[in-house]
Order: C-alpha cells, then sequence, then structure tokens
C-alpha cells in the first residue's frame, strides 16, 4: 500500500501541470454542471482513456502502434504499462473540449455586466455537441502529440514512441482517428452523466462570466503546449500551431460577437422564462 502512494506523490511532483489542469477542470465543471457529475466523471474518464491506451500499445486499436517507455515507473505511478497522469489528462481534455462545443452552441447575451448563457440539456446531449466535441478533443492532440513526442527535450521525458514515424511531425494520422473515436466516446459518457439526475446538484448563478472556464481550460492547455513547443526550439511546429490556433480563435470570436447581438431583448425574455427551472427545464 505505502509502494502506490509513494508512487503517486511522485507523480504530483513530476507532473504538477497535469494536477493544475485538473484542478481547473474542477472549478470549471462544478460552475458548469454542478460538483456531483464534476467528480464522478474523474473516474469513468479516466478509465474509458485508460482502455484506449491499454488496447493501442498491445493491439494497435485505436491510436495505431505505439509504445510507452517506462523510464519514470520508479519515480510516477504506472497502471499496468501505461502513466496514470497520461489517462487522467484525458479527464480534463475531453472536458474543456465538450465544454467548447456546448459554448458554441448555445445562444448568448450580455445585459448589466453579466453574460448570460442561455444552455439547456438539449444543447448538452445534442449529436452536434457530440461530434463538436470530439472534434475539439482532435485539435488538441494536434498540437500536444508532436511535442509530446519529443518529451526527452523538455520535463516531459521519453515515455512513449510509434513504431513507425508519421507523416505530421511523426505522428501517423491512425492516431488523430483514434482520438476523434475516443474523443466521441469521452463525450457521450459526460452526455450519459448529464442524463443521471441523481448527480444533479445546485449550481452557481448562471448570470455569471464564469461559465467561461471551460473554453479557457481549452485554450490554457493550446497555449502550455505551444510554449513549450517554441522553448524547445521547434519553430515550425510552433508557427504551425499558431496557425491552428488563429484558425480556431477567430471564426469563433466572429461567431460569438454574432450570436451575442442578434438575439434581441424580448427573444431573450422569452427564452429565459421559457427555459427556467420553474418552466420545467433543468439547467443542471
Amino acid at each position: 500500500m505505502h509502494e502506490p502512494l509513494r508512487l503517486f506523490w511522485g507523480t504530483v511532483l513530476l507532473r504538477p501541470y497535469v494536477f493544475a489542469f485538473l484542478a481547473a477542470y474542477i472549478v470549471a465543471g462544478w460552475r458548469h454542471v454542478g460538483w456531483k457529475k464534476t467528480l464522478a466523471y474523474i473516474p469513468v474518464g479516466y478509465t474509458l482513456a485508460w482502455i484506449s491506451e491499454f488496447s493501442s500499445i498491445h493491439w494497435g486499436f485505436p491510436y495505431g502502434d505505439y509504445f510507452y517507455i517506462q523510464s519514470t515507473a520508479q519515480r510516477e505511478l504506472w497502471v499496468f504499462g501505461v502513466p496514470f497522469m497520461d489517462s487522467l489528462s484525458y479527464v480534463f481534455l475531453s472536458y474543456c473540449s465538450y465544454s467548447l462545443a456546448v459554448f458554441l452552441m448555445t445562444p448568448l447575451a450580455h445585459r448589466s455586466g453579466n453574460l448570460i448563457v442561455l444552455e439547456t440539456s438539449r444543447i448538452r446531449r445534442s449529436w452536434q455537441t457530440l461530434i463538436l466535441g470530439a472534434f475539439f478533443f482532435v485539435l488538441l492532440d494536434v498540437v500536444i502529440d508532436p511535442v509530446a513526442l519529443l518529451g526527452e527535450r523538455w520535463f516531459l521525458g521519453k515515455i512513449y514512441g510509434y513504431r513507425y514515424d508519421g507523416f505530421y511531425f511523426g505522428i501517423p494520422m491512425s492516431n488523430f482517428a483514434g482520438w476523434f473515436l475516443v474523443g466521441a466516446v469521452l463525450t457521450a459518457s459526460l452526455q450519459a452523466l448529464d442524463r443521471i439526475s441523481l448527480l444533479d446538484s445546485k449550481l452557481p448563478n448562471r448570470l455569471s462570466w464564469m461559465r467561461l472556464l471551460g473554453p479557457a481550460l481549452y485554450f490554457s492547455v493550446l497555449i502550455f503546449n505551444i510554449v513549450v513547443t517554441f522553448s524547445i526550439g521547434e519553430m515550425l511546429l510552433g508557427l504551425v500551431d499558431l496557425l491552428l490556433l488563429s484558425a480556431l480563435l477567430v471564426p469563433m470570436i466572429f461567431f460569438t460577437i454574432h450570436k451575442n447581438s442578434s438575439l434581441s431583448g424580448e427573444a431573450l425574455d422569452g427564452y429565459l422564462l421559457q427555459h427556467s427551472p420553474r418552466a420545467g427545464d433543468s439547467l443542471n
């Protein structure tokens, strides 16, 4: 019992950025879907992610033929050949992708200094949100995986590799296909948790800028990896990442402004009345 605890503490010390992002997820999730669903998703998301990684390193599905190098096995926690921190990262990566998808699908308004996010259960559980969330999940990996593959040049360390070099900075296309599939499964699991009434909890006031925490976490992860990319001297990869970030961010900004400006005051009042808790549509 002492050894797993020692290795877990070693993981915290070796990977503080993972736990910082996880803490941000807990706060963002609490403000968005409530603390019960936020905490419940940690074991659910971790288990699904671990299964996908365990399957890939043994049978090449869904990410392709890759392997882990247990160079830090004596310093941090590994679970049957998979680093604990890696599967744990899927929890906040999938949530912030889902949160960004929901945010972009949701009508917005701005009144008296408050951001009003007119989110409903129908939006959170829609197939459009599922596909968009999986797409954003893949975009994260497009930035993360190439620099992670160079982990020996920064504090991640050399912990994995592909048996055959891929087309995109050493990453095979099968990896991105696998991330889309797993992203869809993880998003579907978030949507399934949203349907469980026993996990409903009282949410903070929805008239709050705190709803931006999930999307902010998404872009924080992207920026963190882009900064690491430039810091190790990978200029071409960094420039490609910046181009990807711009191509993502600019349409999002204009689309968000359009959603805000196109909603009339009368429509806003009617929407709030129709989707208030008293009207029977729970926003939990």
